[in-house]
Parts: structure tokens; sequence; C-alpha cells
């Protein structure tokens, strides 16, 4: 940023592939540990409730809002972006989450690969709705978006298979689809002061 005669010039930032590879490990690096620590206040919140409460109460309700906002912080402190490029950073971000969740699931509690490789992708979709809406200036808009969906895939995931087969695969579908209309909108136009 520079100021000349009380005007502020803001460079256009193009991220570099260190860039990039430093925001997709972020949402390994920064976002799961901050995702695990206030879920873990979620659960003392929900355990007093009856199970099945408890369970959507948790994994439904606060989980989602939760991981939105640990995956998307980091794009807040970006200067001189394009829309495009927020939009890029916040997919590489919920892409490293999505990977880093993945691995959580198929190496250690033993789920079925196919079972989690939509939810690696959904996380990323998910990220880079919640860029789009940072890029526009409308962040809670597409934030509560971003929780909407994930809140509903995570409820009729709880419903069971038989539900997540129809509901779950309708909601990965227009996450996926959402996701790339929005990117289609972005432009090179740069973002001035990202709120």
């Amino acid at each position: 940023m520079v100021e000349n005669n009380n005007q502020i010039i803001v460079k256009i930032h193009k991220p570099s592939i260190i860039e990039y590879l430093f925001f997709l490990l972020s949402g390994i690096l920064i976002s799961i540990p901050f995702t695990i620590f206030f879920e873990e206040f979620a659960n003392l919140i929900c355990i007093t409730l009856p199970l099945f409460a408890a369970q959507v109460c948790s994994v439904a309700v606060l989980t989602p809002f939760i991981e939105e906002f640990g995956k998307a912080y980091p794009l807040f402190y970006r200067h001189g972006e394009t829309r495009r490029s927020i939009f890029t950073l916040g997919l590489l971000t919920g892409l490293g989450f999505g990977i880093a969740e993945f691995c959580l699931y198929v190496f250690v509690y033993n789920t079925p690969f196919l079972i989690r490789l939509p939810g690696l992708f959904f996380h990323a979709a998910n990220t880079s709705i919640v860029a789009y809406g940072i890029g526009i200036k409308k962040s809670l808009v597409f934030f509560l978006i971003a929780v909407f969906l994930h809140f509903s895939y995570n409820f009729f995931t709880m419903l069971g298979t038989s539900v997540w087969y129809v509901v779950d695969l309708f909601i990965l579908i227009y996450t996926y689809v959402l996701s790339y209309l929005l990117y289609k909108r972005t432009s090179e136009t740069i973002i001035n002061n990202i709120k």
C-alpha cells in the first residue's frame, strides 16, 4: 500500500505457488486444531441433552459454525487480493482441511475411502463459498450459506445411509455447482478493505 496525495494505492497481489501451498497447509495446520479445540467446548455444551439431541446439537448445529469459521479466518487478513485469488485461497484452505479430515476418518477411524471422498471436496467448495462472500463484502451472508449447507449435510448424514444417498448427494452436488457458479462470477477486480 502506498499513500500519494491523500490517495491510497493498493497494488494487486498475485499469490505465488508458495502462498497457495501456505493456504493449503493452513487448512491442515491451523484450521484443524482450531476446530478440534472449539468442538470440545461445543460437546460440553451439548452433553447435557438426550443422546440424539446432543448429537444434533454438536455435529449438526455447532460443528458447521466452528468448522466454517475455522477454515475461513485465515482469509480475512489478506490485502490487495482480487476476488478470484481470494476465492482460490479459500478453495485451497478448505481442501487442506478436507485432506486432514479425510485422513483422520479413513486412517484413524477406518471409515471407507469412498464414503469420505466427497467430504474432502465438500470442504473445499464450502470454504470457497465463504471466500466469495469475503470478496464481494458480504461475508456474513455467504458464511451463513456455507453453515446451512454444512448443517444440512451433517444432519442428513446422521439419519442413516439411505438418506445419505438421496439428500446428501443432492447437497454435495448443489454445493459443488454453487462453488463453480460463484467462481465464474469472480474476476481480477481488487478487493479493497476486506471485511
